[in-house]
């Protein structure tokens, strides 16, 4: 059963990728476009341009031609809540006492495969090493 779970997670993985970091390049920048797209993720911009067409059919982004990329609200949400997993991740692994470099890496990977009952047994964690 396990093996179902990471096979449907790596479905999502890529989207949720792209929404986290066009949601980062607008709170950034302003504007997420192509060419930051393919930077950050040091692939091609006819890849990056590849998966942003397909987002927005998916209805997850709004792109006009020659123009920047928007998120919609179907994508904001998901952009949030792949934030929030992560940063619960990413806490978690600081407060076990991963170096910071490997805690960055290691969430990346970890926040699309974790279950909701992990995912809330990580914050409460982390919110008991704040007092």
């Amino acid at each position: 059963m396990s093996f179902i779970k990471a096979r449907s997670s790596h479905k999502t993985e890529n989207t949720e990728d792209y929404l986290e970091l066009i949601s980062d390049l607008l709170n950034k920048n302003g504007e997420a476009r192509i060419v930051d797209i393919a930077n950050k993720l040091n692939i091609t911009q006819a890849t990056a341009n590849k998966t942003i067409k397909r987002l927005n059919s998916q209805g997850y982004v709004k792109k006009e031609p020659y123009r920047s990329i928007f998120l919609t609200v179907k994508g904001q949400k998901i952009a949030s809540e792949s934030k929030k997993r992560h940063r619960i991740v990413y806490n978690f692994l600081l407060n076990l006492g991963v170096k910071q470099s490997s805690a960055l890496s290691d969430s990346e990977g970890i926040e699309h495969h974790v279950s909701s009952n992990t995912l809330e047994k990580m914050e409460k964690y982390n919110k008991s090493k704040k007092k």
